[in-house]
This record gives C-alpha cells, structure tokens and sequence, in this order.
C-alpha cells in the first residue's frame, strides 16, 4: 500500500509540481489549498507525511503545525516545513515548532523525494 502524502499549499503551480514528483514516485497524493482544509484532510485521512507551507493566508504553517501536534491521533504525522524564507535561524525555529524537518522553495526535484523518504523511515 502507497505512503499517503498530503500537501497544504497555497500556490497552485506548487502543488501542481509536489503532485507531479510523489506520483512519480508512487506516493498516494492529496492536496490542500489553505489550512483549515489541510487540517480537515488530515483529520479525515491520517497520511504518512504532510507538507506545509508555512506562508499561508488565513492559517500559516505554524498554527497548523500547532493544531496538528495538539490532535492525539495526527500528532505522529509526520510534517516538513515547506517555505520560501530561508533567513538564519528559520530551520531551527521550525523545528522547535514541531516540523520533522524544512525544505526551502524553489523545490529540488530531486532531493525533495529523497528527504521524504528519509523523513518516513523515521517513523
């Protein structure tokens, strides 16, 4: 059975690519537009692996990361900060925050699959 991933992004063409590379990949692939709707996702299909943007409007990265780590069935999920700021010190505060790991945009295409992978082993 495929790993599910769930991608909370608020750009399109972002999501578009994410999708691309874990289908790819063979990855069981579902998309969020904003957090509320990630979070609701999450809550309806508990998948292996989230990746959030931490830039959204309405509910950032963040809160999200916040609400996940305080629901008792999604708080082992596991979740990669996704962003566009790459300022010294993001990576760590990230992680305080609870993120398993970061990536920063633009996305690699092929490194992003491997540090999934790796992200997933640690489970």
């Amino acid at each position: 059975m495929p790993k599910k991933i769930l991608i909370v992004e608020d750009n399109e063409q972002n999501r578009v690519l994410i999708r691309q590379i874990f289908t790819h990949h063979g990855y069981e692939v579902m998309e969020a537009h904003d957090g509320p709707t990630g979070l609701a996702m999450a809550c309806a299909h508990v998948p292996d692996l989230i990746l959030l943007d931490i830039q959204m409007p309405v509910m950032n990265g963040f809160m999200v990361i916040r609400e996940l780590r305080n629901t008792p069935e999604l708080k082992k999920v596991k979740v990669i900060a996704v962003t566009s700021f790459a300022m010294k010190g993001d990576r760590e505060k990230a992680l305080e925050a609870g993120f398993d790991d970061y990536v920063t945009k633009p996305i690699d295409t092929r490194k992003l699959p491997e540090l999934v992978a790796q992200v997933l082993t640690r489970m």
